[in-house]
């Protein structure tokens, strides 16, 4: 099975940016344990309040019970009534 990378851009509503850098924080040590992570880095836009999360999983599998943890789980109801947007991508790396 080939890795899968997934982009999330996540855009706070106004005033909630520091609500959602305690959010991502939160979620970022949960996942970075996870056996299928091999990466997961979070990152804040020098030019708005967007944030991107990067992150690298072994395989579908992995994203599955990274979806179905607790951690998850939490961020997904903690962060959804600070946000104005989010987009998420799923990506296979092309050679």
């Amino acid at each position: 099975m080939e890795q899968i990378a997934v982009t999330a851009i996540l855009k706070p509503k106004e005033g909630q940016e520091e609500a959602v850098l305690h959010v991502l924080q939160e979620v970022l040590v949960g996942s970075r344990n996870e056996e299928g992570n091999i990466q997961y880095d979070v990152h804040q836009s020098i030019e708005d309040s967007t944030f991107v999360i990067y992150e690298v999983w072994k395989d579908q599998q992995a994203i599955e019970t990274h979806i179905n943890s607790d951690h998850y789980e939490k961020y997904r109801q903690d962060i959804g009534s600070l946000l104005e947007s989010r987009e998420v991508y799923k990506m296979k790396k092309l050679d």
